[in-house]
């Protein structure tokens, strides 16, 4: 085979695969776009079924164009952080609705971007006992900072280079948001404590 040859093949497999990428990239914002809907609906206490489903179905119809012809770019960036996303919004869904937070097997995601997505939660969890609190609904809010940190116990597990997986950053954050949320919790609650001797 002449090397001109070989330069036309390699080309028009490197075009084909350009190609999948580009449309990768915006399934993957496209993912980004629907999880985000869905957790700020989720926070309003609206419906998502219809949003849940699309998000779903976009995961799927990207995780099927790149497992069947490029499925090295299941782990590019890009689309590492729309399936974190989308893992975000299932686990956060789950938590709200009562149900058991589901296993990366279950929603078909693997592990390094579910732990991310887990890491997100936390932030999501404290918009949640925030809210409570303003309710006045301590106990709400202080089942919330129970989750946050059970999820952040588990997440201080995986200690790792940052090459395999990142997690350092988000274990710092949740740290962090956990300790805020505990304080405005604690503070709370003798705010009300006090009002209660007052009166």
């Amino acid at each position: 085979m002449e090397l001109k040859e070989i330069g036309d093949n390699i080309e028009e497999e490197l075009d084909e695969k350009d190609s999948v990428r580009e449309i990768a990239i915006k399934s993957s914002r496209a993912i980004i776009r629907l999880a985000s809907q869905c957790i700020i609906k989720m926070h309003r206490g609206e419906d998502i079924k219809d949003l849940l489903r699309q998000l779903k179905e976009e995961v799927w119809h990207l995780k099927s164009l790149l497992s069947n012809q490029y499925p090295d770019l299941l782990y590019a960036g890009f689309v590492q952080n729309a399936f974190q996303e989308y893992c975000e919004a299932l686990i956060l869904h789950a938590i709200l609705n009562g149900k058991e937070i589901p296993h990366p097997k279950q929603i078909g995601i693997n592990y390094e971007a579910y732990l991310m997505g887990l890491g997100d939660v936390v932030g999501e969890l404290r918009r949640e006992a925030l809210e409570s609190l303003r309710k006045e609904d301590f106990s709400r809010a202080e089942n919330y900072l129970k989750l946050m940190e059970e999820i952040y116990e588990m997440l201080i597990r995986f200690n790792y280079p940052s090459g395999l997986l990142p997690l350092k950053p988000k274990q710092d954050t949740a740290r962090a948001l956990i300790e805020k949320t505990r304080s405005e919790i604690t503070m709370a609650l003798i705010a009300t404590k006090m009002a209660g001797k007052k009166s």
